[in-house]
């Protein structure tokens, strides 16, 4: 079946006037045959945060990451014996216009993010601060995510943006403030350090850069050293031979850094840490090592630098720990 559609034809100078404020209409005979390609589709569409004008018909403003990624999709289409369509449109009028960036008005989730980071607040000087901490940590996810999507930024974004910046400083100041000082394992002070480990990042590296990041030293920075290269002045080493945190022969680096910063009484970096044990050293099998191997691995293939690894590391480290940690025995 072939779909026929008609498109205006417009002159060059109407396309230059215009063309910032021109539109990609996808239109779509999805295959009925193969479910799971339409699903794929569908769920792209949805990533690339398209309006839905109709059963078949998309819409997105017109950029070059927008038009890439329809035409890799509509070539994705054809080969599932489907069709897809992309034409550059423009709206007939201003209130057209606007009909169609009101499709796009992400303002309703700025909206609820605001009031999730506001209810923070209610426990702060209550609850563990690192455990606030990690819900900011996805609320910042969750804004980067809504942000992404947002072709036509408001007062809502900057709103929300201040609001989660605020919240962030806030919580920060409030973890320093309880930093514990009388475990510190080599008479000096750990916040706000250079913190330095070897490349390749594997396992017992990416563990530590989190837990240095999320309990350890929150305004930390990262460095990645080459083979023979030393630790930068005033900087902490970790997971490498002669480190101030290095590994043993019984304990990974991960688990040096929970006993000597006395974090290893939180039975869920424990856990995190047996885990990380098991795929650097081996020993006694943890069930779910395999999945947290094929994560990092996935991390590794996605990531263009180490501070890229480190970010999508940190996903699965934190839904580690969300999932054991328990409150009743942090």
């Amino acid at each position: 079946m072939v779909l026929r559609v008609s498109v205006e034809v417009v002159t060059r100078a109407q396309y230059k006037m215009s063309r910032m404020e021109s539109w990609l209409l996808t239109v779509t005979q999805l295959p009925t045959e193969d479910p799971a390609a339409r699903m794929r589709f569908l769920r792209t569409l949805e990533s690339l945060g398209a309006a839905v004008l109709r059963e078949g018909a998309y819409l997105l403003p017109d950029t070059p990451g927008n038009r890439q990624s329809l035409d890799a999709l509509s070539e994705y289409i054809g080969k599932m014996a489907g069709a897809a369509h992309v034409m550059q449109v423009t709206a007939r009028s201003p209130a057209q216009q606007e009909t169609f960036k009101r499709l796009f008005d992400r303002s309703a989730r700025y909206d609820a993010l605001v009031k999730t980071i506001e209810s923070l607040r209610v426990g702060f000087g209550q609850s563990d601060p690192s455990a606030i901490a990690r819900v900011f940590g996805k609320q910042r996810r969750e804004f980067e995510a809504i942000a992404a999507l947002d072709f036509f930024p408001t007062a809502a974004r900057s709103r929300a943006e201040q609001v989660l910046a605020d919240g962030e400083g806030a919580v920060k100041k409030l973890m320093l403030s309880q930093q514990p000082q009388a475990a510190l394992p080599i008479g000096e002070a750990l916040l706000r350090r250079t913190w330095a480990t070897r490349r390749p990042l594997w396992a017992d590296r990416l563990a530590c850069g989190w837990l240095i990041r999320r309990f350890v030293d929150p305004e930390a920075r990262l460095a990645w050293l080459d083979k023979g290269q030393g630790v930068p002045a005033g900087g902490i080493g970790f997971a490498f031979d002669g480190a101030h945190f290095a590994a043993g022969q019984a304990r990974i680096a991960y688990e040096e850094m929970l006993t000597r910063t006395d974090l290893a009484k939180n039975a869920a970096l424990a856990k995190i840490g047996s885990i990380v044990h098991f795929l650097e050293m081996g020993g006694d099998p943890v069930p779910e090592a395999a999945g947290v191997q094929t994560l990092l691995q996935g991390a590794g293939r996605r990531a263009q630098n180490e501070d890229q690894l480190l970010a999508e590391a940190e996903k699965t480290f934190d839904l580690l720990y969300e999932a054991y940690f328990d409150p009743a025995n942090k």
